[in-house]
């Protein structure tokens, strides 16, 4: 696009299907590559991931292009099959519907960063629940609990 200049960077969250802990140490750096790799081949920058076992953070660099709603749906599909595919888990592996997306400015880059790679020292001292009830709260993001991920 001819004389479109822009800075979009958006922090994605979703979760495993009913919070079950499937992502494991021995793959998630495998999942994450992948993740990664679909995110590039859609002409998007990955600038950090990283996730517990029932959960996953990334944080894109995005052009005006792209549907963010469709590049998660996209992720999600492939990476399920992926997982699937390379039979990770012995249990059924399905992504919860639904997905937070939290947009930042190019002064918080490296605080954003810093947080997604530190997730798994983060939840040792606070649940994904409360984490992500906070960011909605922060950004002042409208919601009903009922439409809330599934919280077992």
């Amino acid at each position: 696009m001819a004389n479109t200049y822009t800075q979009i960077y958006v922090h994605t969250v979703f979760a495993v299907q009913n919070w079950n802990a499937l992502i494991l140490p021995s793959w998630e750096e495998d999942l994450y590559k992948y993740i990664t790799g679909i995110v590039q081949n859609k002409g998007q920058k990955m600038l950090a991931i990283n996730g517990t076992t029932n959960h996953i953070h990334f944080f894109i660099g995005m052009k005006p292009t792209c549907c963010l709603s469709d590049l998660v749906r996209e992720i999600k599909k492939s990476s399920g099959t992926f997982i699937k595919e390379k039979k990770f888990t012995s249990s059924t592996f399905q992504w919860q519907e639904g997905f937070g997306a939290f947009s930042y400015s190019h002064s918080q880059l490296t605080d954003v960063i810093q947080y997604i790679n530190n997730q798994k020292e983060h939840h040792r001292k606070q649940t994904f629940r409360d984490e992500y009830l906070a960011f909605l709260k922060a950004f002042d993001v409208e919601f009903k609990d009922e439409y809330l991920f599934e919280w077992i």
